[in-house]
């Protein structure tokens, strides 16, 4: 495995750096302050999402206090969880969560290994399937990108975990995402809260 994800685990938190694409403030994911205003965005509250053909949208909503907790994205054969986090001004988030997949990901059995992607360092995992289920493993690609005072971190599983033109399509899903951070103190690491949608051409189901 890759020791980039463990490189800077020993410094303090507020020196650990963003972590985004160059072309993040003109290719995304954005912030509300940099996307077109006329586009037509399904407004989930932490996220704006880009409908587009085939695009199914799901919330994930936690039993017990019926709060949303992560927007999920079924499109091209893919899976795409994202969750939007409250972070820092000036420092980034993804160094430190991105070692605790990793971690939580051993603790299971799972194997995991840290590339270079698309959106900087990014964990591909194999991770085994729950108890009850089918025996094997599955792959998963955690993303994540630090932007102005948020972290939108992602999840792909199904046929863009394996590279390849689903993995391309799914990443260029992932840019289209807007994050809405809003005006509100959030202590960082906080999810930034999620809504179902008024209205709008996306079908919410929890």
């Amino acid at each position: 495995m890759s020791d980039i994800a463990g490189e800077q685990l020993d410094e303090p938190i507020a020196d650990q750096p963003k972590s985004a694409p160059d072309d993040r403030a003109t290719e995304g994911p954005l912030d509300e302050s940099e996307a077109n205003a006329v586009r037509p965005y399904v407004d989930l509250g932490g996220v704006k999402i880009l409908p587009r053909p085939d695009l199914h949208l799901r919330l994930e909503v936690e039993e017990g206090s019926k709060r949303v907790v992560a927007v999920g994205l079924d499109y091209a054969g893919s899976t795409l969880q994202v969750q939007p986090f409250a972070a820092p001004r000036s420092s980034g988030l993804w160094h430190e969560i991105r070692q605790q997949i990793v971690d939580q990901i051993h603790k299971q059995g799972g194997t995991t290994k840290v590339v270079v992607g698309p959106f900087g360092p990014e964990v591909q995992a194999e991770i085994p399937l729950a108890a009850g289920q089918e025996s094997g493993s599955r792959l998963a690609r955690f993303i994540g990108v630090d932007g102005p005072r948020w972290f939108l971190r992602g999840v792909i599983a199904g046929a863009g975990a394996a590279g390849g033109e689903p993995a391309a399509q799914v990443e260029d899903l992932f840019r289209s995402i807007v994050v809405v951070r809003g005006n509100t103190p959030m202590p960082p690491r906080d999810l930034i809260p999620l809504s179902m949608p008024a209205t709008g051409p996306a079908a919410a189901q929890a």
